[in-house]
């Protein structure tokens, strides 16, 4: 499985704008968000939407894309 990162810029009502669209094996599931320096974790990546599988109850942030790449592809493992 790979996955496909798209940079993008979401609508979050927020200065939390930087994002990227995941996508594995051409569909959409997850859209990540770059943390602002107004957060505790700021310069963290957070879940903002998990589809699937990636879906969560408690979104949870990455300190990397790196990371948050290997958790993604670990829950669509499942």
């Amino acid at each position: 499985m790979s996955l496909r990162l798209q940079p993008v810029q979401v609508g979050t009502g927020s200065s939390d704008t930087e994002s990227q669209l995941v996508f594995s094996d051409g569909f959409l599931v997850a859209v990540l968000v770059h943390l602002s320096d107004g957060h505790d974790d700021a310069g963290s990546w957070f879940l903002e939407a998990g589809f699937g599988p990636v879906d969560h109850p408690v979104p949870p942030t990455f300190a990397d894309l790196d990371e948050a790449q290997v958790w993604i592809a670990q829950r669509l493992e499942r």
